[in-house]
């Protein structure tokens, strides 16, 4: 009987649920901590590395570069609709996904397999401090989560371009056909007004938005920031050379995923554009 009794007692753990609102506003029950997480997101798989819990990831997307170390974990592809099997195979208890209503199906499918998966928007640098501390939270890395939201506040101050007396105006070319430009609801609209420009198309409340080259013309932006590599195809175009700025060849490259990401590396990226902007005057 004393057996019996002894057998019947709650067993000691460390694991408790955790009730989360995602931001897709789902509510979602996870068993924190996580012990095996997939991340489908590349800003939350750096930020993963960043408050500690990178030994905790066992699956990650094609496009989670950063840090070196990401390389290690299991390749599943894509981020938006992933592949189920590919994800299930990888047993998560945790599933990080982009807050895309591509993404619904494939959550809903997890938690009705007991699988907790949450939707996320990682997409101004306002989430990178909300997200590292929600991730801590989940995965019983708190303490490097506030360390390191901590950090990059006072980082991003410290970055920051303040009483300029002039500020280039800059487009934020990020495709070609037809033209899509940022807008303010971007991370990397903060990142150009951080470094001391101003986006040609902050008006435009979205994150992206396709523009027409007319438009273009006539806010006559300073310069033309592209995100790929080598030469601008589109200055070739004849109906381009109706923009000043792409008859005066006054474009400004920038590579490297830290510019494709909001992430702890952010104040980086601005010093560099602060830097860049600074030559092209």
């Amino acid at each position: 009987m004393a057996l019996l009794v002894a057998a019947c007692r709650p067993v000691a753990s460390t694991e408790r649920a955790a009730i989360v609102v995602d931001d897709a506003g789902d509510t979602v029950r996870v068993t924190a901590p996580a012990r095996r997480v997939v991340s489908l997101i590349p800003a939350t798989t750096e930020l993963l590395f960043a408050i500690g819990a990178g030994p905790l990831l066992v699956g990650r997307t094609a496009w989670c570069d950063y840090p070196p170390a990401a390389a290690a974990v299991p390749n599943l592809g894509d981020g938006i609709a992933p592949n189920a099997e590919a994800v299930l195979a990888s047993r998560p208890d945790l599933v990080i996904l982009y807050n895309s209503a591509q993404n619904a199906a494939i959550a809903a499918r997890l938690r009705g397999l007991g699988i907790a998966a949450l939707r996320l928007n990682t997409d101004t640098l306002g989430d990178v401090g909300r997200v590292a501390r929600l991730l801590g939270r989940l995965t019983g890395h708190a303490a490097g989560a506030d360390s390191v939201a901590a950090v990059f506040d006072t980082a991003l101050a410290h970055a920051t371009a303040h009483a300029l007396a002039s500020r280039p105006k800059v487009l934020l070319l990020v495709w070609e056909q037809p033209p899509m430009t940022i807008g303010r609801g971007s991370f990397l609209n903060e990142l150009v007004e951080r470094a001391g420009g101003t986006n040609l198309f902050a008006d435009v409340a979205s994150s992206a938005g396709t523009v027409s080259i007319e438009a273009v013309a006539a806010r006559d932006p300073d310069l033309i920031l592209t995100t790929t590599a080598g030469p601008a195809t589109f200055a070739r175009r004849p109906e381009w050379q109706a923009v000043r700025a792409v008859r005066e060849r006054r474009f400004l490259p920038v590579v490297g995923s830290e510019f494709d990401r909001p992430s702890p590396r952010a104040p980086e990226a601005i010093r560099e554009l602060a830097r860049r902007l600074q030559e092209t005057r």
